[in-house]
Parts: C-alpha cells; structure tokens; sequence
C-alpha cells in the first residue's frame, strides 16, 4: 500500500469549478494502490473496473451499496450492471479530470466488492 492512510479510510473533499485535476504521475502511484482490475481511460480523465458478480441479485446489491457509499461522500459515479457484473466509473466532473475523491471512492468501492466470486 503506497498511502499513508488508506484511501477507502479517506473522506472526500467537496470540489468546485476550477479544482485541477491530478498530474499523470499522482494517478499512477494512485492507481497502483486499488485493485488491478481498475483501467485509467485512454485521456486520463477516468478510472473503471468491471466487477464479476455471482448473478444479477448481488450485481444490484453491489450497486446499490456503491451507491449509497457514493451518497455518503457527495461523489458519484456512473454504475452499468448486467447479470453477473456491476461496472463502475469514477471521474470529477468539476475538475475535468481526476482528483483523490475518484480515488478515495475506488478504493471504497474495492471493499465493497469483497474477493471474485469463486
């Protein structure tokens, strides 16, 4: 873990207009510290990670979970799920890019996600 403090024990900091996004090196030591299943997309300004499901019931638990998380922190994501996964992205639209709070609720999300079904 590259953090000082965990980022899934963070909290997120609100965000206005004009809140610069992170430089291309703070996203990459950030990204290393989630799960490898998150992908940075091809301009940088967004973090994704599918996420494989045992059915379409704990797809929709698990995005109703990301959600309420999401709520608690004021950041929110967009959510895709089908049956057997839950797609999640996160960017910071007043940033126009990434900033800690995609991160942060990332790293929130990984715990929610527990293990791969198996």
């Amino acid at each position: 873990m590259t953090e000082e403090k965990h980022l899934a024990e963070q909290t997120c900091v609100p965000c206005k207009g004009g809140t610069p996004p992170l430089a291309p090196e703070r996203v990459r030591d950030l990204l290393a510290s989630l799960d490898p299943g998150w992908q940075l997309s091809e301009d940088g300004t967004r973090i994704s990670r599918r996420i494989a499901t045992r059915n379409f019931a704990r797809a929709l638990e698990l995005t109703d979970e990301v959600g309420a998380m999401a709520e608690t922190q004021k950041h929110h994501p967009d959510i895709a799920l089908g049956w057997g996964y839950c797609s999640v992205s996160w960017t910071t639209h007043a940033a126009g890019g990434l900033t800690e709070n995609d991160f942060i609720c990332a790293a929130r999300t990984d715990r929610l996600a527990g293990p791969p079904p198996g």
